[in-house]
């Protein structure tokens, strides 16, 4: 099955096999597909980007990134000529982000810090309280190591790691297992507390404090660039009106 954009008399139309839609057609399509909110999405990024300015020499450097990536494309190919303005378009947008969010991100920071720390714990989960007990005293007492406990009565994917789980960012975890492990010192054991429909038993190893580093950089700029994006798109009504 063939897909053509066919244009005629400045009138487009795609063709999709032997059926022709319409471009108003198309749009109700997107609509009733829950497409609608991408496009629009594609339209703001346009727009915010639309007077961001590139260097001859930062252009070069996306399309000698995408010559790299695309080794077996034609540099003189039709697919390779609209990867280069894809790469240009992204080029525009990171810059976007930086000149829009980069001034306070130190100060954005300190504000996620906490949440962006990363754990590594020892767990292990059950359903029995009565279990959970004993291997809180069994630990506690020194009578087996976590390990032990852990292959032996674990009832999670923690069972294949001798109960070690991480490094994790601390804000992905549920918010009880967030506040026992925030108030814990390394090495310390947990009594057992229940969290939804298990009870599990935590021993916080090591805490890995979150660096503004170009990784961290990067994604706090999405997020902040996420978020503001999220905004325009609540705030803009959009609909379909036949003219």
């Amino acid at each position: 099955m063939t897909t053509n954009l066919i244009t005629s008399n400045m009138n487009q139309v795609l063709q999709l096999g032997d059926r022709i839609f319409q471009s108003t057609e198309v749009l109700s399509l997107l609509s009733e597909y829950q497409l609608l909110p991408l496009l629009i999405k594609e339209i703001f990024i346009d727009q915010a980007i639309a007077e961001i300015v590139c260097t001859p020499e930062e252009e070069q450097l996306a399309c000698e990134q995408l010559a790299q990536q695309y080794q077996g494309l034609e540099p003189q190919s039709e697919s390779f000529q609209k990867l280069k303005i894809m790469a240009v378009r992204q080029l525009k947008l990171e810059k976007f982000k930086e000149e829009t969010w980069g001034g306070d991100l130190n100060s954005y920071f300190f504000q996620r810090k906490s949440q962006l720390d990363r754990v590594i714990y020892s767990l292990i989960t059950t359903s029995e309280i009565g279990i959970a007990q004993e291997i809180y005293f069994r630990i506690q007492e020194g009578e087996q190591s976590f390990a032990q406990l852990a292959r032996e009565y674990a009832q999670g994917p923690e069972s294949q790691t001798d109960g070690l789980v991480g490094p994790i960012d601390l804000q992905s975890l549920h918010p009880t297992l967030v506040n026992i492990l925030a108030k814990s010192q390394p090495q310390q054991l947990s009594p057992p507390t229940q969290i939804n429909n298990v009870i599990v038993i935590v021993r916080l190893e090591k805490i890995l404090p979150a660096q503004l580093d170009r990784s961290t950089r990067q994604r706090l700029l999405n997020e902040r660039f996420n978020q503001w994006l999220q905004t325009q798109m609540t705030e803009q009504k959009f609909q379909i009106q036949t003219v």
